[in-house]
């Protein structure tokens, strides 16, 4: 893979599990096929009674399959509440984001997009730039923001931060299994025309990749690269 994408670790972060499959599923399984280790991190976990414990274990089980398929070296589940890090206290949560991160060391990390509507995509975003930042050799070279199929469009336009890719990566020989991996949590699949339907993500893959002339293609926001 070119760079930035021939690194030893990559590290995503992803606010609630699924996101990380929907953001960058097919450039994590292509990693992954060319040897890199692909480390996962899942931030928050539902907590009744906002979400039933039956369908919490049902997500995580889900999750261990949809890794499975794409190929993931380890995942760590920090287990914050869902829909509620705007009540965490920012310091315990930077703190348990960066020591997760540390114990990876990558040298790619891929966060959630800053102008998500969801909050808890805002506040990871910003908590993993924490730990980003290039304070010491051992950071990582390259941090991109991925886009989250019905978070990262559904801001106020003109308004809000918009998502405006500078990076491509060619998902060609992977959006099946990314596609399959998606499947795999079959408590999120829509039926069309929900964006988190499957024909929505082959539509965004084709998009980005016609954008890049490709077959399929996940795009990202370059927000640091150290050479």
């Amino acid at each position: 893979m070119s760079a930035p994408f021939n690194a030893r670790r990559i590290a995503v972060v992803a606010p609630h599990p699924d996101d990380e499959i929907l953001g960058c599923g097919g450039t994590m399984a292509r990693a992954a096929a060319a040897g890199a280790e692909v480390h996962v991190v899942i931030v928050t976990r539902g907590q009744p009674p906002l979400f039933a414990e039956e369908l919490v274990r049902q997500v995580h089980e889900e999750s261990a399959r949809a890794h499975d398929l794409i190929g993931v070296t380890s995942t760590q589940f920090l287990d914050f509440p869902a829909a509620g890090l705007d009540q965490i206290k920012r310091s315990d949560l930077n703190h348990a984001l960066s020591a997760a991160l540390s114990r990876i060391e990558p040298d790619v990390l891929l966060i959630p997009f800053i102008g998500d509507i969801h909050m808890d995509h805002q506040i990871v975003f910003n908590a993993a730039l924490v730990h980003a930042r290039p304070r010491g050799s051992g950071g990582p070279a390259s941090v991109l923001a991925y886009e989250t199929l019905s978070e990262t469009n559904w801001l106020a336009p003109g308004i809000t931060p918009a998502f405006n890719p500078n990076l491509f990566v060619d998902i060609s020989d992977t959006i099946e299994r990314k596609i399959a991996a998606f499947q795999a949590f079959r408590s999120q699949v829509k039926a069309r025309p929900d964006e988190r339907s499957i024909d929505a993500i082959r539509a965004l893959a084709t998009l980005r990749g016609a954008t890049a002339y490709r077959c399929a293609a996940e795009a990202f926001v370059l927000i640091r690269q150290i050479n």
